[in-house]
C-alpha cells in the first residue's frame, strides 16, 4: 500500500515511490526542492511534475550558483519557455533566492546544515493512518519559513516549507501502512 495522495497520477505515484520522504542533504537537491515547490503554488503537484526536466533544463539542474549567476537575458528567455510554468514573480524568486542560498551556505557551512537544523539534523516522524488529516505546516516549517524570509527568500511561507521539507526527508509523513514507511 501507498499513501493515497500518491494514487492520483503515474507522475505522482513514481515520485512517491521513488523519492518522496527520502532524506536529501545535497545542497542542490534542497534547493530544487524548496524552488519547486514555491514554483507549485497554488498549483497541483503533479503539475509542477511533469514540468520538473523542463526546470532542470531551464535552471541549471538547479546549480546554485549557475543559477544565482543567471543575467536577466537568460531569465527573460525562461519566462518565455512554454515547458516551464511561466509566472514571472515565481521564476525571478528562483533566481534571488539562489542568491540567499549561497550567502547562508556561506554563513552556515552549507544550505543543508541550515535547513536541517530546524528538525534538529534527523527526520521528524509522524504517525497518520490512512484517512488522518496530514499537516500543511507545524512549528518547524514556521521557523524555517520566518527565518528564510529575514534572509530574502521569496515564495517561502510555511506551507510551502513543510511541502518541501516533505519531499527531501525532513518529515515523514508517509502513513503507517505505506511500504515508504521509515
Amino acid at each position: 500500500m501507498r499513501c493515497a495522495w500518491a494514487e492520483q497520477s503515474d507522475a505522482e505515484r513514481v515520485y512517491h515511490d521513488t523519492e518522496w520522504g527520502t532524506p536529501v542533504h545535497d545542497d542542490r537537491l534542497l534547493f530544487e526542492g524548496l524552488a519547486l515547490r514555491g514554483v507549485q503554488a497554488g498549483l497541483a503537484w503533479r503539475i509542477v511534475l511533469t514540468k520538473r526536466d523542463a526546470f532542470r533544463r531551464a535552471f541549471h539542474g538547479f546549480d546554485i550558483a549557475r543559477v544565482a549567476a543567471m543575467s536577466d537575458a537568460e531569465l527573460a528567455a525562461v519566462r518565455a519557455d512554454r515547458a516551464v510554468i511561466r509566472n514571472r514573480l515565481k521564476l525571478d524568486a528562483i533566481r534571488s533566492n539562489a542568491r540567499v542560498a549561497l550567502r547562508i551556505a556561506e554563513d552556515e557551512g552549507s544550505f543543508s546544515a541550515f535547513l536541517w537544523s530546524f528538525v534538529g539534523g534527523v527526520p521528524k516522524v509522524n504517525f497518520h493512518r490512512e484517512g488522518d488529516s496530514i499537516p500543511v505546516v507545524d512549528e518547524a516549517s514556521d521557523r524555517m519559513s520566518a527565518a528564510l524570509r529575514k534572509r530574502g527568500f521569496r515564495f517561502a511561507g510555511s506551507t510551502i516549507c513543510y511541502a518541501a521539507m516533505q519531499s527531501v526527508g525532513m518529515v515523514d509523513d508517509h502513513v503507517q501502512a505505506c511500504f515508504r514507511r521509515c
